[in-house]
């Protein structure tokens, strides 16, 4: 994947970032680099940067995927019972050797005394002969309290799981890998609960190519968390259906990896800026959400 190196100006590189979380007066989020990059700020506009989660790796990453060497991908965030869960994806381009892993802590600040990343080890891997790809993890905690994870990228497309509140990992009584939407390149997915329905957003296309990237992000939605899922027209997602959300435009280019806060009014996304030559940069919409239940990202 093609990366440009930071300049003196440059922001901090967001690339993949995860839901932003807040704790006492600072936010975090986190992101695809070495070790998985951190992220803090105070306002959601300034941001500085933390120190990686990992710097010694669980021996795991590598009998896994041995062509794994720390570059890791696509984190996510949430928190329960005050415990802090980072899932992340172990895997190398281009190929479904994959794992998502999971580190736990007690505080996100690295100044806290309770502040130390757990390894937790795999809620889910896929091999080659598998039909899904096991990186890209998104969470959603549903308002009667169940945990679910989304991921996926390209070969079968966007699976769901049940995760286990307690343990973090996949529920026992509820194992079963759905597949919820599929495109020939589609991936990073997000799931949001706004009103009654589920949204569904995905990106299609192919990121990681600086100003030649071509990722999109589209939506659909469903009644169930489990589907279907159709875009405005009644396309389902598992075939191919998904409306445009968000495009490129000016130089933003190839906007992906979509998260959401303040009840779905809040759009958290990176993109490649074409004016410093491709750097992956954060950014940041208001979503309004028309009469029929349909988000716009910006200003309608």
């Amino acid at each position: 994947p093609r990366e440009v190196r930071r300049q003196p100006g440059f922001p901090p590189r967001f690339h993949d970032p995860s839901t932003p979380v807040k704790e006492g007066d600072q936010w975090y989020v986190f992101s695809t680099g070495m070790g998985i990059q951190t992220r803090i700020s105070k306002d959601l506009l300034k941001w500085k940067e933390g120190p990686p989660v990992f710097r010694d790796y669980p021996a795991w990453h590598q009998q896994v995927v041995p062509s794994q060497r720390g570059h890791l991908w696509a984190p996510e965030l949430i928190t329960y019972k005050k415990i802090h869960r980072l899932y992340y994806s172990v895997s190398s381009f281009g190929k479904n050797i994959s794992a998502i892993g999971l580190v736990s802590n007690r505080s996100l600040d690295p100044a806290h005394p309770d502040y130390k990343w757990i390894d937790e080890g795999i809620v889910i891997q896929s091999a080659a002969t598998d039909s899904f790809n096991a990186i890209d993890p998104h969470l959603l905690i549903d308002s009667d309290g169940r945990h679910w994870m989304s991921f996926g990228s390209f070969w079968s497309g966007i699976q769901l799981v049940e995760i286990d509140p307690e343990t973090g990992k996949i529920h026992q009584r509820n194992p079963k890998v759905r597949q919820i939407a599929w495109n020939k390149t589609i991936e990073a997915p997000a799931i949001l609960k706004h009103g009654s329905y589920y949204y569904a957003f995905v990106n299609w296309g192919h990121c990681c190519r600086g100003v030649d990237s071509t990722y999109e992000i589209r939506v659909g939605r469903a009644k169930t968390i489990s589907g279907p899922y159709l875009d405005a027209k009644g396309d389902d997602m598992a075939t191919g259906g998904g409306t445009l959300f968000l495009k490129s435009s000016g130089d933003q280019i190839g906007p992906g990896h979509p998260s959401f806060i303040d009840d779905g009014r809040r759009l958290f996304y990176h993109y490649y800026d074409r004016s410093r030559g491709g750097y992956a940069t954060l950014g940041s919409l208001p979503v309004t959400w028309n009469d029929d239940s349909w988000p716009t990202a910006g200003r309608p």
